[in-house]
């Protein structure tokens, strides 16, 4: 009979941390590095992975690179090998902890919160602070978490060729959308 017991106490701990996390694996990560009188320079990433530890705040995203699609092929190959490098830098990730979360006090309301992490990109991170994150939780159970923010290409050591400085943006908007349900 002890022996039977085992397999539920393990089932009912494994639910009973699974409860506190939410997950997505189709988030959308959007960027636009386009300047006014040129073409649109943005690229859109819908199989972004997002995790939400509703015990503490802490939230992390991770984007697959090669995932970001462009409406023209050529620049989207552009964006892989001679921006982002893609091969030597796979994946960007961000993470950190909304500060004084509170989940029990979310709502199916936008509420902004404020979010503290970093930024990694092209192997180099950057640090975010006290940067606003829209956060609000479904009838259904599924939170939904976006927001956006501007990050310098200088900032991740990107070189924009002189050639072409004229038509990317040096300061690339960044936005996020995350629905998440409970893992």
């Amino acid at each position: 009979m002890k022996y039977l017991s085992i397999p539920f106490i393990v089932l009912f701990i494994s639910f009973g941390f699974a409860q506190d996390k939410y997950l997505t694996k189709t988030g959308t990560v959007t960027f636009e590095a386009s300047v006014p009188s040129f073409e649109e320079v943005k690229g859109k990433n819908e199989n972004t992975t997002a995790i939400l530890n509703t015990e503490n705040g802490e939230f992390a995203a991770l984007v697959l690179v090669k995932g970001f699609r462009f409406k023209n092929a050529l620049m989207e190959e552009h964006f892989n090998e001679n921006y982002a490098e893609s091969d030597d830098f796979p994946k960007a990730t961000f993470k950190g902890t909304i500060k004084d979360f509170n989940f029990k006090a979310l709502t199916t309301s936008n509420t902004i919160v404020v979010f503290n992490g970093s930024l990694t990109f092209h192997g180099e991170t950057k640090i975010l602070k006290n940067m606003p994150l829209n956060i609000s939780i479904s009838k259904e159970n599924i939170l939904s978490v976006s927001g956006d923010f501007i990050a310098d290409v200088s900032d991740f050591a990107i070189e924009i060729p002189k050639i072409v400085s004229n038509k990317l943006s040096k300061n690339v908007i960044v936005n996020y959308q995350f629905k998440l349900s409970e893992k």
